[in-house]
Parts: structure tokens; C-alpha cells; sequence
């Protein structure tokens, strides 16, 4: 009986760890856009891409035009903004999807894509987040992320290459953008 149940384990185990290892890349998560549909990062495979947890009601939302210029600016040779809205920092993202939307749209023009919100931390962090927090940790090596508007720059090749604080404006990324823009 022991044997059976030792069985059963090793068999979820390798089960388990054979799902997480067919998720080797960026571009195997699956996402949701704001309008509901279900997509993966696969779309955006050859791109730079700048993945931003965001809010409409912080203190950093006044980053979103930043991070439209840096998508206008560069998003013929390559980059895609990102956004990923998070209610989790003291309630700062309380919308639905269409009110997210339109605040973005009419507040700041963003035209980068937008997802439905997601959490980055805790028991229900979205899949994407676990991974990119554990390839760029943040400060002192801590994964969690602390406010809207981290950023996580990502190369063609879908490697992690930074991360970025919450006050880190977006024009100093610009840069590091153009830098992988060039390879």
C-alpha cells in the first residue's frame, strides 16, 4: 500500500514538474486582453516588450503617458507596451475592464494593449508574474512585487532582461529600449 501511494506522488510530482517545464518561455503564457479574449505572449514573439502592472488611481498613473510616448516612439522598430492592471496596492485599480479601458484610452490616448486585471502577488498571482518575478528579482532579491507600475523589459528572444522600480519613469527606460532594439 505505502508503495502505491509513494507511487502516486512521484507520479504527480513529475507530472507537475513536466507542465512546469513545457512553460520554458515567455511566449507559452496564456493571457487575457481587456476585451475578454484569450490569447499568448506568443503574439508578440520577436518583439521588445515592456510588461507593466498598472492602476488608475495611484500615484504613478500619470506613467501611463510616458509609456504611450515610449510605444509611439518605438513600436515600429520593435516594442510593445504591455499593460497589465492590478487591484491588489490598496484598491487603486477597483474598475471593470471596460471602465479601465476607457479611462485609458480617454485619459492618457493609450493605444498599447491593455489585459484584464490579474493579480502579481499572493495565492492567485497570474502565471506570467511568477515567472517574471523569478527571473528579475527586485530590491535585496525579494520577487514580490511592491506597487503598481513595476516594470519587466524583455528582449526578442522573450529573456528577462530588467526590472524596474515603480517610480522608475518610463523615458529613463528609453535607452535600455533602444539598446535591444538594435540587436
Amino acid at each position: 500500500m505505502f508503495t502505491r501511494i509513494l507511487a502516486v506522488i512521484m507520479l504527480l510530482t513529475m507530472s507537475t514538474y513536466a507542465k512546469e517545464k513545457e512553460m520554458s518561455t515567455i511566449y507559452d503564457f496564456e493571457v487575457e486582453t481587456i476585451a475578454g479574449e484569450k490569447t499568448t505572449l506568443e503574439t508578440y514573439k520577436g518583439s521588445v516588450m515592456l510588461i507593466v502592472n498598472v492602476a488608475s488611481k495611484c500615484g504613478f498613473t500619470p506613467q501611463y503617458e510616458g509609456l504611450e510616448t515610449l510605444y509611439k516612439d518605438y513600436k515600429e522598430r520593435g516594442l510593445v507596451v504591455l499593460g497589465f492592471p492590478c487591484n491588489q496596492f490598496k484598491s487603486q485599480e477597483p474598475g471593470t475592464e471596460l471602465e479601465i479601458q476607457n479611462f485609458c484610452t480617454v485619459n492618457f490616448g493609450v493605444t498599447f494593449p491593455m489585459f484584464s486585471k490579474i493579480d502579481v502577488n499572493g495565492d492567485n498571482t497570474h502565471p506570467l508574474y511568477a515567472y517574471l518575478k523569478s527571473e528579475k528579482s527586485g530590491f535585496l532579491g525579494s520577487e514580490s512585487i511592491k506597487w503598481n507600475f513595476t516594470k519587466f523589459l524583455v528582449d526578442r528572444e522573450g529573456n528577462v532582461i530588467e526590472r524596474y522600480a515603480s517610480a522608475t519613469e518610463p523615458k529613463s527606460i528609453a535607452k535600455d529600449i533602444e539598446k535591444l532594439l538594435k540587436k
